[in-house]
């Protein structure tokens, strides 16, 4: 059965219409992800949009001690709580500890456990329920260095690894780039060739002339869509932040990010 809180998250994720949005499901059988790819290859959706909303309120920050960086999202009941000095200098403390917490990646049930009493007395003076939602750390390996940028207060942070960097200003720019823009990747060789393949099948069924197309012509235009595609959903090569005719890969060429993180409020994980 398809519900209008289907076809709401279909609209909310397309742009598409509300009756597009129900016919794509009703045609999928339910399947929202099959929805979202029908909608695209009528060209009724150009792209799927990968953020989730919420209603929980928090912040996310990060915390930078030396060798070793951490990121965590923690939430509250209220956006009157979430603002406050008191639950602002709670983040970033726990965000600290999380710094110091053993092992590497996803450190969620460590910090929970670290914190569990501070978490417990501020919800006793804040006066909401309150969770660390998740956390994570990483350790570098002697020759990267670490960034973070916090927007809105922590509404959205972002949290990058890179080496060769020349300029360490650059790095509050790529942050500031992550969080405007969302990469999926860091680049073109990160995307999985289920990926490509997925998109030139979208190419050509939103095309039905591109069929007729001799083979060596057809493979350079669904090239072409390919790197526009890389253009869209990867850092390196989408349109820079401050300057759009030009890209990080091209402004930096010598850089290399290892690995990003962009987190954002009470998101759908």
């Amino acid at each position: 059965m398809i519900t209008a809180k289907m076809v709401s998250e279909l609209r909310e994720k397309t742009g598409a219409g509300m009756m597009d949005c129900k016919k794509a499901l009703v045609a999928a059988d339910g399947d929202m992800e099959k929805a979202i790819e029908n909608l695209r290859k009528s060209g009724i959706a150009k792209a799927e949009k990968k953020s989730g909303r919420s209603t929980n309120q928090g912040r996310v920050w990060t915390a930078i001690d030396g060798k070793n960086a951490a990121i965590v999202e923690v939430l509250c009941e209220t956006d009157f709580a979430a603002k406050t000095d008191k639950f602002a200098n709670l983040v970033k403390n726990i965000a600290a500890a999380a710094a110091k917490v053993s092992g590497e990646g996803d450190v969620t049930a460590a910090v929970n456990e670290a914190e569990a009493a501070e978490l417990t007395s501020n919800i006793a003076t804040i006066g909401e329920n309150m969770q660390i939602r998740r956390a994570a750390k990483w350790v570098s390996n002697g020759s990267s260095v670490f960034a973070g940028y916090h927007h809105m207060d922590g509404r959205i942070t972002v949290m990058i690894e890179a080496e060769n960097v020349k300029d360490a200003s650059i790095l509050n720019d790529i942050c500031m780039h992550i969080a405007a823009f969302s990469p999926e990747y860091i680049d073109a060789s990160q995307v999985p060739a289920e990926v490509i393949a997925k998109e030139k099948e979208i190419a050509l069924a939103s095309d039905p002339k591109l069929a007729s197309k001799p083979a060596n012509i057809l493979d350079k235009i669904l090239a072409g869509k390919v790197q526009r595609y890389f253009s869209e959903v990867c850092l390196m090569d989408q349109a820079w932040v401050k300057d759009d005719k030009t890209t990080l890969a091209k402004l930096c060429p010598g850089l290399k990010v290892k690995r990003m993180i962009r987190w954002a409020v009470g998101e759908e994980i």
